[in-house]
């Protein structure tokens, strides 16, 4: 009988510690997945976008031959502004956050500007550019999808140029020219969607002076029509302004790293 009361006193201690030895267990923790990192940009490969915006080219004329050699006096200087469109094409490879590239960009221009020469103010002399070339390198720093860059390379314009009567607007001479130099820049480009980015971009072109030589048309009395009126030494520089569009060949969207 002491023997049935010490087993039975036993497995009621038992009963009673199981709950006890249970609910002092820790519960589980629960852990999230780690997050996704963020998007990582890669600036290299080729690339092909359009651009358009407004340009400006001051232009100042010195007269320095007119039916003959004479001492050069400034005619004056004017602004041809207006619109400009076109594309650009290159490569960029990126090394950590540098990134270094070539580009080719090419635009048509409507620029047009005039002023009444100082030298004979019976005639207005008028400057029309209606292309640009650029052909630059590229440095620049990119924070993932955001690149700032500066560029400097050749650069060519298309110009015309001509003589009109200020009285009537007739045409008496005219010159047109391929022009090159220099140009420097700076743009600032933001990646915004797989293989898309856009930028807003400024650049100076440093065209200097060349000696351009007129024909006359035949309206002014006594030239014939194609002979040489005058000869002008003109400068010239160009402001322009673009935003620009480009498609990207190597994004499949934005490089994501596996987690």
């Amino acid at each position: 009988m002491k023997k049935f009361l010490l087993a039975t006193v036993g497995l009621v201690a038992l009963g009673m510690a199981a709950p006890a030895s249970a609910a002092d267990l820790a519960a589980r923790p629960y852990t999230k997945a780690p997050p996704p990192p963020p998007p990582v940009y890669d600036w290299s490969g080729f690339y092909i976008g359009a651009n358009g915006g407004g340009a400006w080219s001051r232009n100042c004329w010195d007269v320095t031959n007119f039916r003959g050699p004479v001492v050069p006096f400034r005619e004056g200087c004017h602004d041809a502004t207006g619109g400009v469109v076109g594309g650009q094409i290159g490569y960029r490879w990126q090394t950590a956050g540098w990134v270094f590239g070539l580009e080719a960009q090419g635009d048509w221009a409507d620029l047009k500007g005039s002023n009444v020469s100082v030298f004979i103010p019976a005639w207005t002399n008028n400057t029309r550019v209606d292309a640009f070339g650029l052909f630059t390198g590229q440095v620049g720093y990119a924070w993932n999808n955001v690149l700032w860059y500066v560029k400097g390379g050749g650069a060519v314009t298309g110009d015309r140029f001509r003589g009109t009567v200020t009285a009537t607007g007739a045409v008496f001479d005219s010159a047109s020219e391929t022009r090159w130099g220099g140009v420097v820049g700076t743009g600032l480009e933001f990646g915004f969607a797989p293989n898309w980015s856009v930028a807003v971009e400024y650049d100076h072109l440093f065209m200097g002076n060349r000696n351009v030589t007129f024909t006359s048309t035949g309206v002014l009395a006594g030239i014939p029509a194609g002979s040489i009126f005058r000869t002008d030494s003109i400068r010239q520089d160009v402001d322009m302004v673009t935003a620009r569009i480009n498609y990207h060949f190597n994004w499949g969207g934005p490089a994501i790293s596996r987690y």
